[in-house]
């Protein structure tokens, strides 16, 4: 038991210093290296259910202590473990900013709206530059005409209130 548990000890080691790997690693090696750590965790994780075995075969007296070892070094490689999930993840987040980036990047913008629709539609029929401001010229009118009615309407609604009531 003492042999495998310094073994799996010495590889959750390894593994940390692995881990130090991933922040220095470039794009291309990066998966290669997340590979080998997690081919890594998943031997100790191994090498933890043969140690949690030999532990209960233990001599009561020594069964506690080999209980805590084992423990301690499942509570390391699930540190690992979480450490990965979360750096991977980052990756993961860091990536998918870096493609919408891109996207926004390389999209084309063109302008909205209903009066470049109504001008395509008007080249379309022939009408002349002229007619479409005279049209724009009218909505504007038309606007000033609607609020001009909306203020009037509403100075003599108040009139009549304050006069009849």
């Amino acid at each position: 038991m003492e042999a495998l548990y310094h073994q799996t000890n010495k590889q959750v080691h390894d593994v940390q210093s692995h881990m130090s790997r991933l922040e220095t690693s470039d794009k291309q090696s990066i998966h290669l290296v997340e590979n080998e750590i997690q081919a890594r965790i998943d031997q100790i994780f191994s090498n933890l259910e043969r140690l949690e075995i030999l532990s209960s075969k233990e001599p009561p007296n020594k069964r506690q202590h080999a209980k805590l070892r084992v423990d301690q070094l499942k509570y390391d490689v699930q540190h690992l473990q979480t450490g990965l999930r979360n750096f991977q993840h980052r990756r993961y987040a860091h990536e998918q900013q870096e493609r919408e980036r891109e996207e926004l990047m390389t999209r084309t913008y063109t302008t909205n709206g209903a009066q470049k629709k109504i001008l395509d539609v008007a080249n379309m029929l022939g009408l002349s530059n002229t007619v479409m401001r005279l049209i724009e010229k009218r909505a504007f009118q038309d606007k000033a005409i609607m609020i001009g009615g909306m203020v009037v309407t509403c100075v003599i609604m108040f009139l009549v209130v304050k006069y009849l009531t």
